[in-house]
């Protein structure tokens, strides 16, 4: 009898998780940020942990503790997530970006404290330059790697959050709103490459969290399909002497 088939066994799915805010110094004191809690992100690291992903996870300031059997890098500003995320990112996977990125950071960033108002300032003038853009830049060059990104929408969310996805190139935008921040629970939508939405709907962040490494978990699994089917190529055909199709 011949010996069963076996299945390949897949290697460990290498993702890369970026979570929390950025801080962008205006002076040694005083910082550019926003209300992310850094909670959706450190729930996904976990998830993924869990299914077997090694997991590296890119945090931004947060008191949260690192997820068991996760590897964490801390980070302040954007600039030093987008180091951080392309060293992490190229020997991985997929990246999960859910940090709150800051948009913004001070033109230039003060020694000393800020002592406008020590002159009488009534007000003041802060110029701002735009921080690189973290998931664009990498997953510009992701090749058939998995990128999935967050769209935090206060107004047209759903078609803000599909042009996100579309100008990125990304195969999942996890759209939600301002009530996600610094909550536990959140409703979400996903919206995929083809066209696709599924809805969540008032949901631990944990809960969204293991939904969405299924769905990160599943797209791996078509995608080595597919380069299986691809290194065997197209399946030919002959004809017998019957003149019957015959597979070869």
């Amino acid at each position: 009898m011949a010996p069963s088939a076996r299945v390949p066994k897949l290697r460990p799915l290498r993702v890369v998780v970026t979570a929390g805010p950025t801080r962008e110094h205006i002076d040694p004191v005083r910082f550019l940020t926003n209300e992310s809690s850094g909670r959706m992100g450190f729930a996904i690291a976990d998830a993924a942990a869990r299914k077997g992903c090694e997991v590296t996870l890119i945090a931004g300031p947060v008191a949260l503790a690192t997820p068991r059997g996760v590897r964490r890098v801390d980070v302040v500003s954007a600039r030093e997530m987008l180091a951080a995320t392309r060293r992490a990112f190229a020997r991985a996977d997929a990246l999960v970006m859910a940090a709150a990125v800051a948009d913004f950071r001070p033109t230039r960033r003060l020694g000393g404290k800020w002592r406008a108002k020590d002159r009488g300032a009534e007000r003041v003038r802060l110029e701002l330059t735009r921080n690189p853009d973290i998931l664009a830049t990498v997953a510009r060059r992701r090749g058939r790697r998995i990128a999935i990104g967050f769209a935090l929408e206060t107004a047209d969310g759903e078609r803000r959050a599909r042009k996100k996805l579309e100008r990125k190139g990304l195969d999942f935008v996890v759209w939600n709103d301002e009530s996600a921040l610094n909550a536990r629970t959140t409703t979400v939508t996903v919206l995929d490459a083809h066209g696709g939405a599924r809805r969540i709907v008032n949901r631990t962040k944990e809960r969204v969290a293991r939904e969405l490494i299924e769905l990160l978990l599943d797209a791996r699994r078509k995608l080595e399909l597919r380069a299986r089917l691809d290194v065997r190529g197209p399946r030919r055909q002959t004809i017998d002497g019957s003149g019957r199709n015959a597979q070869a």
